[in-house]
């Protein structure tokens, strides 16, 4: 009895002591109560439901948090500005993966990759491989000019926390009245297009943005191009928009814009794309899968509750490429509370915000976690979406960022925009292409790039 007796106070002290051991050990949210952190934000739906969920962190962490929001056509002024000039004052900002190539080379950018595997810092409830990984590796890069994204040495940049990858987007009142099918490539979509301009002469066919701008080239443009092979350089900094694939393509999608886009093409930015599908001007749109989102939404607009989705189209029998962007948060190497800053960023990405962020009244509507596309509430609030979900789980396997990552992506981004200006005013396009290649090339070699 005696022995029996001493085996169970063992085995009480052994239990009591592991319970120590991991309660000692647990993850601690208040470590750093009292800290004040201060984010750098665009203004956004997606920033709409962090900000009215703020408060939850703050009761979780004791960290104080304070923001600046500014409109997007400031707001990356904005962020090169306070990063260049080193200052402390924002510990966390808004990125996208285009910016990481800019403000992660000269130090601006700290890296998580630290922070993600340390068990100290890191709550295990964040769950690293529910992330997608295409997400994840879209924001990881070597800082070598050309290297591919996501490799093994590469550091992480920033954490995905929405992001929008590129579909087609249509009237499916219009295609049910007619009898029509999506398009399955860029040739059968510009018959497609013919055919509407006949059909529907109230309206023209197909939006796509077109500014002299980068923003012209990633969205459709960029994965209607990733759908035929084609690339922006080949190894870098050979560009290569003048491929035979890639005239063949850019061929065909000025003629579309030419005959069935919008007459003011140059000018269109985001924001005119996405109006015109929703003020019932345009039947397509090739752009962000949530532009079209947003003008679905039960009274949001002429056409809510007749948009459907569908893959976008590139080349013939090709599997879709979509482009993707992805809004990132990203923390200020200069910042003095890099811990707490952390802990913001895990809780921003983290399951319990971005499911409430997806279910509530706010529209967080690609979220970055797989958990979070398996979530029946969320399904059930996408049927109002006609193959919203359908279209994204189909194209997610080959959704990222197709460009190759260099700093000098917005000056060679915005030249292919002024060649496709070039092409659309009568230039041949094997000729404007030539001619951008030949430019791109002497470019990136005086910046010494060889």
């Amino acid at each position: 009895m005696a022995k029996k007796c001493v085996l169970i106070i063992f085995a009480v002290c052994f239990l009591v002591a592991i319970l120590t051991i991991s309660s000692a050990t647990a993850f601690d949210w208040k470590k750093h109560s009292g800290t004040s952190i201060k984010l750098l934000l665009n203004k956004h739906p997606y920033t709409d439901a962090l900000l009215a969920h703020l408060n939850e962190f703050t009761d979780q962490t004791g960290i104080t948090v304070t923001y600046d929001v500014f409109p997007e056509d400031e707001y990356f002024d904005k962020v090169t500005i306070s990063l260049s000039s080193k200052s402390p004052e924002y510990s966390i900002f808004m990125t996208g993966a285009y910016q990481v190539w800019q403000y992660a080379p000269p130090g601006y950018m700290e890296d998580l990759k630290p922070y993600m595997a340390s068990k100290e810092k890191t709550g295990p409830e964040w769950d690293q491989a529910d992330i997608y990984e295409n997400l994840l590796a879209s924001l990881a890069w070597d800082l070598k000019p050309g290297s591919p994204l996501g490799a093994a040495d590469a550091k992480q940049w920033a954490l995905p926390w929405g992001f929008e990858t590129n579909t087609l987007i249509y009237r499916k009142d219009i295609f049910d009245k007619h009898g029509l099918k999506p398009p399955k490539d860029l040739p059968e979509m510009v018959d497609l297009s013919a055919r509407l301009k006949k059909l529907e002469p109230d309206m023209y066919p197909i939006a796509v943005r077109g500014t002299r701008s980068w923003a012209t080239i990633h969205p459709g443009f960029l994965s209607a191009y990733n759908g035929y092979g084609a690339k922006d350089d080949g190894p870098f900094p050979k560009p290569t928009m003048n491929s035979p694939k890639a005239v063949e393509m850019t061929r065909l999608w000025v003629e579309m814009v030419k005959k069935y886009g919008p007459k003011a093409w140059t000018s269109y930015i985001w924001y005119e794309v996405g109006n015109d599908l929703g003020q019932g001007r345009a039947v397509m749109i090739y752009d962000a899968d949530i532009l079209g989102y947003f003008q679905n939404q039960p009274g949001a607009s002429k056409v809510s509750g007749n948009l459907a989705w569908a893959p976008g189209p590139g080349a013939v029998g090709a599997k879709p490429a979509p482009n993707m962007w992805i809004w990132s948060l990203g923390m200020n190497a200069s910042s003095k509370t890099k811990d707490a800053a952390w802990y913001f960023l895990q809780w921003a990405t983290g399951k319990d915000f971005l499911l409430k962020a997806v279910r509530g009244k706010y529209s967080l509507v690609d979220p970055v976690r797989k958990s979070i596309w398996a979530d029946a509430q969320f399904q059930k609030k996408l049927e109002y979406f006609t193959d919203y979900y359908k279209t994204f789980q189909e194209i997610i396997p080959t959704c990222k960022v197709y460009f190759t990552p260099q700093p000098m992506f917005f000056e060679t981004t915005t030249e292919w925009a002024a060649t496709l200006h070039e092409i659309y005013n009568g230039k041949d396009p094997q000729a404007a292409l030539d001619a951008l290649a030949k430019k791109l090339s002497r470019a990136l070699k005086r910046a010494g790039y060889k």
